[in-house]
């Protein structure tokens, strides 16, 4: 619901979600390291603000809840540290699952491009998702924008109820082209 990276939510810390807004402020995620895990800076090296919808809020107000101190970790792996990037996968049988629904070829890091496309089938601007995924260009981000067939659908359908529109005798003409 975020589109954001795993490693990303797996770096979030208590001090990086504002409650009272339900703003994320991504600053970090964890990535394999030499040693091991290490949290290092996002992939486009800076900060950037991410929306926490309604239907998130629980979820998250309750690991704020439970977690002590500004930088305390909001999801960790099975021993208390970093999530390692199987861990999620392991824990929702997503090999099995994805299997299961005939969707073998689907990656988790395909989530972050449905989250995105979801928001642009909300009407979120493009150059609005650009900075809630943190691309440094508008035509990444719009590699992982799909529309499907009912969002073209309802494209023309808005411009045919935008030139069928009735317009003051001073208005602007539009001409079919």
């Amino acid at each position: 619901m975020t589109a954001a990276r795993i490693g990303e939510v797996s770096g979030v810390r208590k001090r990086d979600i504002d409650r009272d807004r339900w703003i994320w402020t991504v600053r970090r995620q964890t990535t394999p390291g030499p040693g091991g895990l290490i949290d290092k800076a996002t992939k486009g090296k800076r900060a950037r603000k991410v929306p926490i919808i309604e239907e998130a809020r629980d979820l998250v107000a309750a690991r704020l809840d439970a977690v002590h101190g500004p930088d305390a970790r909001l999801f960790t792996g099975p021993r208390g540290g970093r999530i390692a990037m199987a861990v999620p996968r392991d824990a929702t049988h997503w090999d099995d699952v994805v299997v299961r629904l005939g969707y073998e070829h689907l990656r988790r890091h395909d989530l972050r491009h449905t989250g995105l496309t979801w928001m642009a089938d909300a009407g979120v601007p493009v150059h609005v998702l650009r900075k809630i995924a943190g691309h440094g260009s508008l035509s990444t981000t719009q590699r992982y924008l799909h529309p499907d067939e009912q969002s073209i659908t309802d494209a023309g359908n808005a411009l045919s109820a935008h030139i069928s529109a009735p317009r003051s005798p001073n208005g602007p003409r539009l001409t079919a082209i």
